[in-house]
């Protein structure tokens, strides 16, 4: 990567200074917190949009204060952390408009000075600032410094609404957080007493394939695998998820477990590609499995829509890090690397925005009805349309359909599997799309039902709130039929070892 040079080194910047203001101006802004709120999410899909347009002539690459590395903080965008932003900017810009009524701001409606209407908008906008600096820092240490702040920003939305089972799930997603933050903390320690930097361009030209390294990247991914709920570290999510108010359910599923499983692949596929071996890609494989297999078999069981969605979460989860086996384990080149890791970040995209479609769906039944039990949805796709069809658009794009981005991704995956004989990830990778399907059928079954006795008789919704989860699934689809553009854009600045694996 080269450096940006003239005005432009300010936009990656921006990205990160803007939400902290942002949250510091709606600490202070009292009942004008709305119009800051509107102004700072216009601004961030601009500043994003701006990102795209510059990384798409080539990836970049800055040193703040003009202190170049190991000095001093590098920030680097290239296809993928400007696609991760992308994505970061619009599904918290959707989510954050539909959360307006339900928080609103200080002296602006019946919220008044409560303390979820007064906390809320700085917490989502200091997460918004969190993953951007993970998106785009080039420095392990910066890296974990964003990732505390997001788990703080996480931790406040889940017990936002000061309920006991709140607070619970918030103490416990604090513990699972605070093991995974040593255990990466002390693996970047053991990278900086081998090799006197944290830098990861500098790591990645130094980096040898001795014991202490490979211990330091095992215990950087244990701390990332429990921040990311991959199983067995998934027990903080359910609760955690499903227990928050839904906008803030919508970002914690969606985007928070994102950026931890970002760090994973920047670790092993920019900074220590020759140091995988033959066991960690196997290992994170099998857990992956694990997950699918487990999250599946847990949401066919749940009666609440809120645990459906959240289980469904630590079975999505588990396809991510199938990219480690599809792309690693062998010191011969691998042809199909490449599509194993374009399609795991395609899963992720299409699952941002498909779980965040999700969990605003469930909170629009939840608030017609009073609550989220399949069994009292009946009928409900009668009353509420948007809401129900978007539910269904999302759940397409979960259960790997086309032309959904899930569909895309899979086949990349599939693909991937058939074409370097690990056909154990392609059976379970079918096996989590026949068990999704069968997850989502009992509450898409209910709400598409014929209205009779049982039937819901929800309260009116407004059909501009409707519109926010529509608009995300669509997006979830839009991916996987759009999907030559983001397939090029993810190439802009691609590591050698994606192209070829690990070893």
């Amino acid at each position: 990567m080269g450096p940006l040079s003239g005005q432009g080194t300010i936009w990656l910047a921006l990205l990160i200074a803007a939400p902290l203001a942002a949250a510091l101006l709606s600490v202070v802004s009292g009942r004008y917190a709305r119009p800051v709120a509107l102004a700072s999410i216009a601004l961030m899909l601009s500043l994003s949009g701006i990102l795209v347009t510059l990384v798409a002539q080539g990836p970049l690459r800055i040193a703040v204060g003009g202190w170049s590395a190991p000095l001093g903080i590098a920030l680097a965008a290239d296809g993928l952390s400007a696609g991760f932003v992308a994505v970061t900017a619009v599904v918290m810009g959707i989510v954050m408009l539909s959360a307006l009524p339900q928080f609103a701001p200080r002296g602006d409606g019946e919220t008044g000075e409560s303390r979820a209407g007064y906390a809320f908008w700085p917490l989502a906008f200091f997460l918004w600032a969190a993953l951007n600096a993970i998106f785009l820092s080039g420095d392990l240490f910066n890296l974990y410094v964003a990732l505390e702040l997001l788990t703080l920003a996480a931790i406040g939305l889940v017990a936002i609404e000061g309920k006991a089972e709140t607070i619970a799930a918030a103490l416990r997603y604090a513990l699972f957080a605070l093991f995974g933050s040593l255990a990466y903390l002390l693996g970047a320690v053991f990278l900086y007493a081998a090799y006197g930097t944290l830098d990861m361009a500098l790591l990645a030209e130094i980096a040898e394939a001795d014991g202490a390294t490979i211990a330091a990247g095992a215990l950087m991914t244990a701390g990332l695998a429990a921040k990311t709920a991959l199983f067995p570290f998934h027990a903080w999510l359910p609760p955690a998820h499903s227990g928050a108010p839904a906008p803030a359910s919508a970002i914690l599923s969606g985007l928070v477990p994102k950026a931890s499983f970002y760090i994973a692949v920047r670790l092993w596929f920019d900074v220590l590609p020759g140091a995988a071996g033959e066991i960690m890609p196997v290992v994170l494989g099998a857990l992956g499995t694990l997950a699918i297999v487990y999250g599946s078999l847990l949401a066919m069981r749940q009666e609440r829509l809120k645990l459906i969605v959240a289980y469904s979460t630590v079975a999505q989860i588990g396809y991510l890090f199938l990219i480690f086996p599809l792309a690693g384990g062998s010191a011969d080149p691998q042809p199909w690397a490449a599509g194993a890791w374009t399609g795991a970040m395609f899963h992720a995209f299409s699952h941002a925005a498909a779980k965040a479609s999700m969990f605003l769906s469930a909170g629009l039944f939840l608030h017609a009805v009073g609550h989220d039990r399949i069994d009292g949805l009946k009928g409900i796709a009668r009353h509420m349309p948007m809401t129900a069809f978007a539910f269904a658009l999302a759940s397409v794009t979960l259960m790997g359909l086309p032309p959904s981005g899930g569909f895309t991704a899979k086949y990349l995956l599939l693909t991937a599997s058939f074409a370097g004989g690990q056909e154990i990830w392609s059976a379970a990778m079918i096996l989590g799309g026949l068990m999704a399907a069968l997850y989502l059928f009992r509450p898409l079954g209910r709400a598409f039902s014929r209205a009779g006795e049982g039937a819901a008789r929800p309260a009116p919704v407004s059909r501009l709130l409707q519109l926010a989860p529509l608009a995300l699934a669509c997006l979830s689809i839009l991916i996987g039929i759009a999907s030559a553009g983001p397939y090029d854009f993810l190439q802009i600045g691609r590591p050698v070892s994606a192209e070829e694996g690990l070893e």
